[in-house]
Order: structure tokens, then C-alpha cells, then sequence
């Protein structure tokens, strides 16, 4: 079936270690999954996240220029996570992107917390709104968005990453895509690996103007999942789905964004999300279950 397909996804990744491909190795496994499950062969192309964020009156404007002219002909965008601040401000111009352009996207670990970022600052006013990550010392932020874990200790780096897996529980009273792609269940296992989360105060200024946190952890106390509403997919999820993801069982995640970028999402949910299955012999995009 994967040698017959004829169609081709093109995804934008936009990371800042680009340049070492396999870095990403994961990441790109878990999009072929959903793009055969999808019925799409799959395009994967690098955006350098430095480059992004380039300042083009000091550095290469012909490069800046073509890096935003390809990014902006993809059909979906995902960040990935990442240490360090380095990179940072080009994830969070990518989300800015995809949000006021209704274009799919899918942001993990950092990609979630740039996202948290740039709606803060567009949306909510908090100009300043950052990340705790790599703060200069006795430098406090006024709206600090995103902030260190406070079990863990900020002056050892080692052993301070919250790892595993751990359960996700899906919040009721909001309508939640990513729900219904992992079957309509009401918890989930994912895995993890960061040091920083969302800072729970801020939760109820961002779901006012909808951005909606909703998946979280079994206390209640972190926010995992993130989902824009009125965006044809606009998710973001602080775990990483791509380690558990499968050729035969792609990430839901993963296969959501595919999915929305392929412009099959909307019939795939109203199908219970069954296996996209197209007729080869025209170009209607007509799909059968």
C-alpha cells in the first residue's frame, strides 16, 4: 500500500539542530507512521529556528527571506523540544505563524511551552512573558509563563528531568481533537523529559481567550495537553508522543497533524476515526471507510 501511494504531505520541522538530522530520528519515524496510516508519503523539511528569529538588517537577508518563503508553503508545522534558549524566539515566530494562519501544528515539550509563549505575548498582552529557562542570575521576570519544576533543585542539572511515563487526564469540560484520536479515552500514558512546565496561575487568563489546556496530570497540577479553539489543529503536548508511536499504530498526535495537513482530519473524527482509505484513480480527495 505504501508503494502505491501517490499523494505527498509536506511537514516543516523547525528545530535548532537542524543541521544533525538524526537528532530528529524519532520525530521522523512517528510522522511516517501517521503519513502511511494517512495515505500520504511524507516530505520532512528542516527549518533552521535561528534563522527564523534573524534579524534580516544585520544578517543574511536573502537566506532569512528564502528560509520564511519555504516555510510558509508547507502544509503543516511541527517544533520539537529542545534545551537552552538558543533558537527559542524562531520556534515561538513559527507558532505565531501557524496560529494566525490556521495552518496544523503540533508542538512537543518546548514546542508547547514557545506556544504558551508567543500567546501570551500576542494575545494576552504580557509582553514580557518567558520562559524561566536559563534566566540570568537576579533577573526576575515580570510574567514568567513557563517555570522550573519546584521539586526539583535549579543549581544541579543532574538527575533533575521528570522521566517515564506518567498519566494524562483529559479535563471534561473541554471538547479536546486529541481525545477523540486516542480512542475518546479519559487518561493516557505518555512519556516524558523536561525540567519546566506551564505556570498553573496564567491557566485561567489563557483558557478565557481560548487557549485551552486540556489534558493534564493526575494531580491536576501540570498542564500537558494544549489546544487552540477555532483552529483546524493547533495542538501542543509537553510529553513526547513519538517514542511510543508505531508503524502499524502511529502517535494520534502525530496522526492528527497529518491528518489537518492533508485536509482529512474533520471526516476522519466524523468517522470515528477509522484508516483513510482514497481511490487512486482521481484527484477528488474522496476518502472511504
Amino acid at each position: 500500500r505504501i508503494d502505491r501511494l501517490n499523494k505527498t504531505v509536506t511537514i516543516g520541522l523547525v528545530g535548532k539542530y537542524t543541521k544533525f538530522e538524526d537528532c530528529y530520528a524519532s520525530l521522523t519515524r512517528a510522522l511516517e507512521h501517521a503519513s502511511y496510516h494517512s495515505n500520504r508519503h511524507l516530505q520532512l523539511k528542516y527549518f533552521d529556528s535561528e534563522l527564523l528569529s534573524m534579524d534580516p538588517k544585520t544578517g543574511n537577508m536573502a537566506e532569512y527571506h528564502k528560509t520564511w518563503s519555504d516555510f510558509c508553503k508547507v502544509d503543516g508545522i511541527i517544533v520539537p523540544g529542545g534545551f537552552g534558549k538558543r533558537g527559542l524566539e524562531g520556534k515561538i515566530a513559527a507558532c505565531k505563524w501557524a496560529r494566525e494562519n490556521n495552518k496544523p501544528f503540533l508542538g512537543i515539550c518546548l514546542g508547547l511551552q514557545a506556544a504558551v509563549i508567543e500567546y501570551g505575548r500576542s494575545v494576552l498582552g504580557l509582553k514580557d512573558a518567558d520562559t524561566e529557562e536559563e534566566q540570568p542570575p537576579g533577573q526576575t521576570l515580570e510574567h514568567p509563563v513557563v517555570v522550573y519544576m519546584p521539586e526539583h533543585n535549579p543549581g544541579n542539572m543532574g538527575g533533575t528531568m521528570r522521566l517515564g511515563k506518567h498519566e494524562t487526564h483529559f479535563k471534561p469540560e473541554h471538547k479536546s481533537k486529541l481525545k477523540l484520536l486516542y480512542g475518546n479515552k479519559d487518561k493516557i500514558e505518555e512519556r516524558h523529559r523536561h525540567r519546566y512546565e506551564v505556570n498553573k496561575k496564567y491557566v485561567p487568563d489563557y483558557e478565557k481567550h481560548g487557549f485551552l489546556f486540556t489534558g493534564v496530570d493526575e494531580k491536576e497540577v501540570r498542564m500537558e495537553i494544549a489546544e487552540l479553539r477555532d483552529h483546524p489543529y493547533y495542538v501542543a503536548v509537553q510529553f513526547h508522543p513519538e517514542y511510543l508511536s508505531r508503524p502499524l499504530r502511529p502517535s494520534p498526535p502525530f496522526l492528527g497533524l497529518i491528518l489537518a495537513a492533508a485536509g482529512k482530519l474533520d471526516a476522519y473524527i466524523e468517522k470515528e476515526c477509522r484508516q483513510v482509505t482514497e481511490t487512486d484513480d482521481d484527484d477528488s480527495g474522496k476518502i472511504e471507510f
